[in-house]
């Protein structure tokens, strides 16, 4: 029997969709609502079924970043045979990208028992979604915001890719939030940063996907709620982003700084008064 009903399922995905590329923790969210519905969160099958339906989103940013990402791999291919073609960004950047997410693999596969283990504690989520606000903070306010897309270096982009780290390790810091952060720490203006983010997520949580898929599907995850997972989470995730880049070009990070202390500092109460179980 599936671990996850296609209703709970939809509930899941729709969480995933809103908030995968939002600065406030796709991975802490979907615990939390896991633990309200009372679906075991160290389970092999819920693991995995998370990780699969962020293919989903991951498919929203294809589609709708599809003529940049069209572009920067013509150019990569190009220049893989023409010398001039190697002084073009577009090449530049395609690389930036490949080195920016080997340290996320080697971190993930060698703290693989750590990350679905001892850290995938509700406590954990709680204390990340509350210290990274207090990093995405700091990072909107002493940022200068005075870089571009077009000025982003192989610097920026390992700093940027490494720092998704810090979400791989402590579910509730966010990805998205501590790669924006990040960027904005490397005076990159929010438009610029949010872009970047979504680049550098394409591969790893592409890869997180696919790696999951049979360990979830194994675990006893059925096929039908995997398939409306993903679909559902491509169109939430859509719209979710599209939503994201006009916000952040007319206002700053605040809104979602305090809204992740909100939802940490809830989260501890539920924890501390028992109706959750880390």
């Amino acid at each position: 029997m599936s671990a996850i009903s296609i209703g709970q399922a939809v509930v899941l995905v729709a969480v995933e969709g809103v908030t995968e590329f939002l600065p406030v923790s796709s991975t802490g969210h979907l615990k939390i609502v896991e633990g309200l519905m009372g679906i075991p969160v160290d389970d092999d099958a819920v693991i995995g079924f998370s990780a699969v339906i962020q293919v989903g989103a991951i498919a929203a940013v294809l589609v709708y970043f599809r003529k940049d990402i069209a572009r920067i791999v013509t150019a990569w291919l190009r220049g893989l045979t023409d010398r001039e073609e190697r002084y073009h960004h577009d090449y530049r950047f395609a690389w930036w990208v490949i080195a920016a997410t080997v340290p996320i693999v080697l971190v993930g596969l060698a703290a693989k028992p750590l990350i679905k283990g001892p850290l995938a504690s509700l406590w954990v989520v709680a204390g990340s979604l509350i210290v990274g606000s207090g990093v995405m903070w700091v990072a909107d306010r002493t940022g200068r915001h005075k870089r571009g897309e077009d000025d982003t270096s192989f610097k920026d982009a390992m700093l940027v890719g490494g720092s998704q780290i810090l979400a791989l390790l402590f579910p509730g810091f966010s990805r998205s939030g501590a790669t924006m952060s990040t960027a904005l720490m490397l005076d990159l203006d929010r438009v610029a940063a949010t872009r970047l983010s979504f680049f550098l997520g394409i591969p790893a949580l592409t890869g997180a996907g696919v790696y999951e898929l049979k360990d979830a599907l194994g675990a006893g995850t059925g096929a039908a709620p995997l398939a409306v997972g993903t679909l559902v989470s491509f169109v939430v995730a859509y719209a979710s982003i599209a939503w994201l880049l006009r916000f952040v070009a007319k206002h700053s990070f605040n809104a979602f700084v305090l809204y992740r202390i909100a939802v940490g500092l809830l989260l501890f109460a539920l924890l501390g008064t028992g109706v959750l179980r880390s």
